[in-house]
């Protein structure tokens, strides 16, 4: 019989409120050097790709090679996801990330020696092997994600993550045109090296650990870990739903693409003008996140409601877009339409990996990665080819139409894969 302190322990303790999102990272040191790792490489990303794509089109007179390095960096990393999940569960995740932000440096080293037309593939080449390296990276990071802070602040945690990637397309996006021509388009690629190899320094520095060590046992083949990851989705039916969520508001991200195109032909406006849709999308992904987090904190059973208002936000809100002239109010339609789009990606990710535990938790992430970039692609083809047979504005409009059917349909079918059907025994969390 236990008693005095020792019935005070054994008592279960109530959990833990959430801490706002500047406490969490002065509190947390080992999330805090994980989220800085995201600012400096996301930034370094931005400011090397829009002189990158700049630079090729004056190499090579037209927008063909950086159409295809725009598709590697999607393409590359839906091939390489179901296998990188695998990676991710089998190794240390810690020195799994330090090695991706070491290769990644050395790739984009190679494009010092993109100087001519001839030389073009060099930058296909280093920018699908960033794609491939990203494939390992981002599941790795959103798997370590949950054992680096507490249960109660992984939501937190997760707005803060997504809202680091808005932050620096909207800042990256802008400032790397600016560095591109006040010092040259090197001095760009060399400031992507440096943020590549901080970032590295910094996860290096992490000391809590990535995975849970009770996971850790020896795997056959790569078929078994992925067929185990397909049998614990159909134990937790909800997993699978959650994995078909991000995809509402990708598929609408070929709107991106028509852009230059619209704010040629519609809103009259030049590169300038062009570049703040863009950094508009990135203020909405600043939003997003933090909106979602307010809606559902101490509210998980909002999420499947969440998930479908934030995918219909999406594409009502590009709808509206393709509809009006005055660009000041485009500009705050493509902000509200990525609130959407980035709150869709938070709690999503948030959910799955509350659901997983952690010995599989890189598969499943690497899955929905996946996922995600197919649908990616596919809308950027699909805004390719409608873009050439109609209006750049009834092209968008139809994208918006193709979010809002997919948002209502995940709606309907989620319903009957929400509940939690199973007769096996409960997965153990850890």
């Amino acid at each position: 019989m236990l008693t005095g302190s020792s019935a005070k322990e054994s008592e279960p303790r109530p959990p833990l409120p959430p801490r706002p999102a500047g406490r969490l990272l002065r509190q947390e040191a080992d999330f805090r050097r994980i989220y800085l790792s995201q600012l400096v490489s996301l930034g370094g990303d931005w400011f090397a790709m829009i002189p990158l794509l700049a630079l090729l089109q004056k190499l090579t007179d037209g927008p063909l090679w950086g159409a295809l390095v725009l598709a590697a960096d999607t393409l590359v990393i839906a091939v390489m996801s179901p296998y990188a999940g695998v990676v991710v569960d089998r190794v240390d995740r810690r020195r799994l990330m330090v090695l991706c932000d070491l290769l990644s440096a050395g790739f984009i080293a190679t494009l010092f020696l993109v100087r001519s037309g001839s030389t073009a593939w060099i930058a296909l080449v280093a920018l699908g092997g960033v794609a491939g390296v990203k494939a390992f990276y981002g599941p790795a990071a959103s798997a370590a994600l949950p054992n680096l802070v507490p249960t109660s602040d992984l939501l937190t945690a997760n707005a803060l993550s997504g809202g680091a990637w808005g932050v620096m397309l909207a800042v990256g996006a802008s400032l790397g045109a600016l560095l591109a021509s006040v010092l040259g388009i090197d001095w760009c690629f060399a400031l992507d090296v440096v943020t590549f190899c901080v970032s590295a320094a910094l996860v290096g520095r992490v000391r809590k650990p990535f995975g849970d060590s009770r996971d850790a046992r020896p795997r056959a083949r790569v078929r078994d870990d992925l067929r185990e990851t397909a049998s614990f989705a159909r134990e937790d039916r909800r997993i699978v739903a959650l994995l078909l969520a991000k995809p509402g508001t990708a598929l609408g991200n070929g709107v991106l693409a028509l852009f230059p195109a619209l704010g040629a032909a519609v809103f009259h406006v030049g590169d300038v003008g062009v570049g703040l849709l863009y950094a508009a999308r990135g203020v909405g992904a600043l939003i997003g996140p933090v909106t979602g987090r307010r809606l559902l904190s101490g509210r998980e059973g909002r999420i499947r409601v969440l998930t479908l208002a934030s995918t219909l936000t999406f594409g009502a809100a590009y709808a509206g877009f393709s509809t009006v002239t005055w660009f000041p109010l485009a500009v705050l339609l493509v902000v509200a339409a990525h609130v959407g789009g980035s709150m869709n990606s938070t709690l999503s990710s948030f959910a799955l990996q509350s659901a997983t535990p952690d010995g599989i938790r890189g598969r499943v992430l690497s899955v929905d990665f996946m996922f995600s970039t197919l649908s990616l692609g596919a809308s950027q083809l699909v805004a390719g080819g409608l873009a050439t047979a109609m209006a750049p504005s009834e092209a968008a409009l139809c994208i918006a139409g193709i979010v809002i059917a997919y948002g209502t349909l995940w709606w309907t079918l989620s319903g009957e894969l929400w509940p939690r059907r199973t007769n096996s025994p409960p997965v153990e969390r850890g």
